[in-house]
């Protein structure tokens, strides 16, 4: 079977399609074949050998992927080999980029029959990581306010489907031409943050209020600013560090320095709150992901949750799905298809 490698750390260039034979089911295992693995920009940071937040990340040569659609073509043992042709969709902890992979049983749940492939895909790393930042660490409630920086990437489309859904009000930031369709897509306030300071315009929409939640996957200088943006009892809530994307080792110790102050002292007499979240590293709390996903799934049953397709490129056209990415030209997920 062919896996997109990442040979060494490095540029678009370390990426390769090499054949790898083909994996075998353990107890409580499934092979899936794989229709669609979703690209995130995770897998951009480990790439270039900046696995900040992802310590577990596999040394290379490896294969990446955290999330997978495709078609259960083979049980362990243990299993009921009845389940082999059904479509589902499952976490993978890293290896999703193939064309099978092996995946425990309870990482694997059944395919909306209302979604594609490519679609399904764009569900379980997004909605999952939107979920527990909206909801479960989050707490945003009905009328409630939250800020959404790069709302137009997979994560960022998925948290509005959650917000809008609990009733929030909703500002966001993102570059101007994807302004109309996030307006049309429930964006109540739509922040151009390549032409304006955010931190100054949100400042004069809430009328210098600021907001309950703001999720920020960008870091470095935006967590000072974000942290300012919070009402009393406010919470940020910090999912990735895709700053550190252009700026090597040196940029990831600039970020660290940018993050120092944030003290126990300054948060308990501000009544403000931040919090992480690496999904990957949650892997083991298998019961609770599993509950998150079954949320996840009936909102693509009631509607609310839609999940977007950008764009879906071929296995061979991996190197340019990275630099699409990570030039956030998207609206949306980004798909790797065998």
């Amino acid at each position: 079977m062919r896996q997109i490698v990442v040979t060494r750390a490095g540029g678009t260039d370390v990426l390769k399609i090499e054949e790898k034979p083909e994996p075998s089911p353990g107890p409580g295992e499934v092979v899936v074949s794989v229709r669609a693995a979703g690209l995130n920009f995770a897998d951009i940071l480990i790439r270039k050998g900046l696995p900040i937040g992802y310590p577990d990340a596999p040394k290379t040569p490896c294969v990446l992927g955290f999330e997978v659609s495709g078609v259960i073509r083979e049980t362990g043992k243990d299993l009921d080999g009845s389940m082999i042709g059904r479509e589902v969709l499952a976490f993978t902890r890293f290896g999703g980029q193939s064309e099978a992979v092996r995946v425990a049983v309870d990482q694997v749940f059944d395919k909306p029959e209302s979604l594609s492939f490519e679609e399904a895909a764009a569900i379980p790393f997004n909605y999952v990581t939107a979920y527990i930042l909206i909801v479960v660490k989050g707490s945003l409630r009905k009328e409630e306010s939250v800020l959404i920086h790069n709302v137009g990437g997979g994560v960022g489309l998925a948290a509005l489907d959650v917000a809008k859904h609990i009733g929030a009000k909703t500002y966001g930031t993102a570059s101007s031409w994807k302004h109309p369709y996030l307006k049309e897509r429930g964006l109540d306030y739509a922040i151009d943050y390549r032409t304006q300071d955010w931190s100054i315009v949100l400042n004069e929409l809430t009328d210098g209020k600021g907001v309950e939640l703001v999720i920020d996957p960008i870091g470095g200088k935006h967590w000072r600013k974000d942290y300012r943006a919070l009402t009393a009892t406010g919470r940020l809530g910090m999912f990735g560090i895709s700053a550190a994307s252009g700026g090597g080792l040196g940029g990831m110790l600039k970020l660290a320095i940018q993050f120092l102050g944030f003290i126990p002292f300054t948060l308990v007499n501000r009544n403000k709150g931040i919090f992480g979240l690496n999904l990957p590293a949650l892997w083991h709390e298998k019961s609770k992901v599993g509950d998150w996903m079954r949320v996840i799934l009936a909102g693509v049953e009631s509607g609310w949750v839609r999940p977007r397709l950008d764009r879906t490129f071929s296995f061979t056209q991996v190197s340019e799905a990275h630099a699409y990415l990570e030039s956030r030209k998207n609206i949306g997920k980004v798909v790797l298809v065998p």
